[in-house]
């Protein structure tokens, strides 16, 4: 992942609104709840990325909770926006990452600065969740698609907004797993269907400058495609790299809780799961349940978001 840091020379801290006072049942809001349990969480995958603390693999409890069903919409962020005003991180900073192919030619003219190895990445000046590919590009027929260019701070936010918060890395992935123990991915250990099927939105072709776009997609697809794990959860893996409640360390695990666990009390970068439509095996075979990363909390980009959870 890009994190802003690496261009931004200056740290900017808008004024937040926490005074959100909205009525909230996650029983009948699109969420799915969780009963909760054992599971093994983490993995020994031999293709996995042992320095990001995927493993090893530990028994971890988790109390029942609820999560939904998808990654937070354009649809769902825009209710959220016009009802309290907010202005995100990529608003107040006046910039955002985009991927370089979905930049258009005269706004990828001057768009020139990119972050330290991933030139597929630029800063583009107006680019934010209203406008992912920066001037000039809309979400009018992506309203039902993840909202992107997300923070984490703005992701807090909303869900102070709407009676929820994010959820744990230990929940995501427990969640993620739905049901199955020890499998690579949210269905299983095979990354097509029986019958060659695509079943999440990730990078096909020659990243990063050659996407096929045999499962469908070339940017995000809508909240809800593909099948649903057994938990009834949509695109786990794969569409948008998902924030989570928890600060990152690659060896927390190694001593933190069993029950519960919540990472670290404090860092400087906070948990992200799932991967995204750009995730190649070649680059970034993160489309797992158990792999992880981070970013910086006031971190945007063309590929970030989020989904709430609650305690049930």
């Amino acid at each position: 992942m890009v994190s802003r840091e690496a261009t931004s020379a200056i740290r900017i801290t808008p004024t937040k609104s926490t005074n959100y006072n909205k009525s909230y049942s996650p029983s009948n809001g699109g969420m799915r709840l969780i009963e909760g349990g054992k599971f093994l969480m983490g993995t020994n995958y031999k293709n996995g990325f042992a320095g990001d603390g995927e493993g090893p693999p530990r028994e971890i409890y988790i109390d029942p909770f609820y999560i939904d069903a998808t990654a937070v919409t354009n649809v769902e962020f825009t209710e959220f926006v016009n009802e309290t005003k907010y202005r995100t991180e990529a608003e107040e900073y006046g910039w955002s990452f985009v991927f370089h192919m979905f930049i258009e030619k005269q706004v990828r003219n001057d768009s020139t600065q990119s972050p330290p190895n991933t030139p597929w990445w630029r800063k583009v000046d107006g680019a934010s969740w209203k406008y992912p590919e920066g001037p000039g590009s809309g979400i009018r027929n992506r309203m039902a698609h993840p909202v992107v260019h997300i923070s984490w701070n703005d992701a807090t936010q909303y869900c102070l907004w709407s009676g929820k918060r994010l959820p744990t890395e230990a929940e995501w992935e427990f969640a993620a797993r739905g049901g199955l123990s020890k499998n690579i991915y949210p269905w299983g250990n095979k990354l097509y269907g029986s019958n060659g099927q695509h079943l999440c939105n990730i990078w096909q072709g020659e990243f990063p400058i050659a996407n096929t776009t045999l499962d469908g997609y070339e940017s995000t697809a809508p909240a809800n495609a593909y099948f649903p794990n057994k938990f009834g959860l949509f695109n786990m893996v794969g569409n948008v790299w998902e924030w989570q409640f928890d600060w990152f360390t690659p060896d927390y695990h190694k001593s933190g809780d069993i029950k519960n666990p919540k990472g670290p009390e404090t860092g400087h970068s906070k948990t992200i799961k799932g991967g995204s439509y750009l995730c190649h095996d070649t680059y970034c075979n993160r489309y797992r349940v158990a792999a992880r990363s981070s970013n910086t909390p006031d971190s945007s980009a063309g590929n970030l978001g989020f989904r709430g959870a609650s305690d049930a």
